[in-house]
């Protein structure tokens, strides 16, 4: 009997890697272009990091966590706790008082597997740590918005403010108040969590608990004077930065440690999982952790659903796999010296790719059509006797004939240049 992988684990097969591969490279380059730089945590932390910061309350703790309950150690459900954690344990912010941080890999979540979303999933994590200001909440909803245009997605930005402590408490009495009224037309997990995180039964998706809270107080009007202003200054900096969005009274995300502003980038085209990306403030939570009285907000992206969505999206997807050179070699010498060719130009930077099977020539140039070379050196014993092969660029089907006189370093050299020259 075959062996399959797990339901809810996933391959991710070479073709999707390369768009991947795009994805990643195209948000490290953005990340850094906004001062960002790379941390890298490990997959199992202890269990308590994640009851303390996300909640005891929350579905992910209670339902979601793969936690190996005899060790006390938990695989990463997201990324932020444990970023911090590694964040209060070196000590950055001695380093370098206000931290712009970004990290890219696996979290793992018991839930039922669905189209975007997995028990191993995959997120791009950002934080910045140490700034209050609300020019820095506008900048980084700008920077995802830069991210997923760049890729060529169609999203739409959604923000919200949950308050601060000060004026939480407030509202949440107003929301019970609200609920306990319709409290038995509330879904089974609304009613348990009305106790625990009445908050959450705002952006329940049973379509019974969405028409309830339709008229529910609005937190918005419950802000204190320093959330709100905070707030009108975010939304007055997203303007002056061209980032279109809109505001969303019933967006409260779904972990305990966020404050003040809220973000989510939505789109149509995912069924459920309309979320591609979320985030927000919490600046009270690297003090919960045990770590200094510092600020921070950031948000996630899930790999995986801007990957589905960049299937449907961006038209012609992703280039496909690709050498600069693939060398033909027809005979045993002329794949002895091909060897050594395709070695000194991978040394030079270049894509090279060589078929050592020995096939005929047509075979060799299918190949080469297949792998998407720009350029095919072909080499047989009568080429290396005239020291003179045939370079085809493959796009054009037009053909010259290439010099091998000199070492081999220099043939790759002269092949290195030619390409270079013909790009485009």
């Amino acid at each position: 009997m075959k062996i399959k992988a797990i339901n809810g684990f996933k391959d991710i097969l070479p073709d999707a890697a390369l768009r991947w591969q795009h994805i990643e490279q195209t948000a490290r380059d953005i990340f850094e272009r906004f001062g960002m730089r790379e941390i890298r945590m490990p997959i199992l932390e202890k269990t308590e990091l994640f009851s303390r910061s996300i909640g005891e309350a929350t579905d992910i703790v209670e339902k979601e966590m793969y936690s190996f309950s005899d060790k006390g150690i938990t695989m990463r459900p997201e990324a932020t706790a444990s970023l911090l954690r590694a964040f209060i344990e070196h000590g950055l912010h001695v380093q370098q008082p206000v931290q712009r941080l970004y990290t890219i890999g696996p979290m793992f979540r018991h839930e039922r597997p669905q189209k975007g979303r997995l028990r191993q999933f995959h997120q791009m994590d950002v934080e910045i740590i140490g700034a209050t200001e609300p020019q820095v909440d506008a900048e980084l909803m700008a920077m995802g918005q830069m991210l997923l245009n760049s890729l060529g997605l169609k999203v739409s930005l959604e923000v919200n403010s949950l308050g601060c402590p000060d004026c939480r408490p407030g509202f949440r009495t107003q929301l019970i108040e609200y609920l306990e009224e319709r409290k038995d037309d509330l879904c089974e997990d609304c009613r348990r969590r009305l106790s625990t995180n009445p908050l959450r039964t705002l952006d329940c998706k049973s379509r019974g608990c969405k028409a309830l809270v339709k008229d529910a107080p609005s937190i918005l009007k419950s802000l204190c004077n320093a959330c709100n202003e905070h707030f009108a200054e975010v939304e007055h900096t997203l303007g002056l930065l061209g980032v279109t969005y809109s505001k969303n009274r019933f967006m409260v995300r779904g972990l305990d440690y966020y404050t003040r502003t809220t973000f989510e980038f939505i789109t149509g085209d995912l069924g459920a999982q309309a979320a591609v990306g979320a985030g927000g403030r919490y600046d009270g939570l690297i003090e919960q952790l045990g770590g200094p009285k510092l600020p921070g907000i950031g948000f996630a992206m899930g790999m995986e659903r801007i990957a589905l969505l960049m299937e449907q999206q961006v038209e012609n997807g992703i280039h496909k796999p690709s050498a600069d050179i693939f060398v033909a070699a027809l005979g045993a010498k002329a794949s002895e010296y091909g060897c050594v060719l395709v070695q000194n130009l991978r040394s030079l930077k270049l894509k090279a790719a060589m078929d050592y099977s020995g096939r005929s020539l047509k075979a060799q140039m299918k190949q080469a059509g297949r792998i998407n070379s720009r350029f095919t050196l072909i080499i047989g014993d009568n080429e290396l006797a005239e020291e003179k092969a045939v370079l085809r660029n493959m796009q054009t089907q037009e053909q010259v004939d290439f010099p091998l006189n000199g070492t081999g370093v220099e043939q790759a050299q002269r092949l290195a240049d030619y390409t270079e020259s013909s790009q485009g």
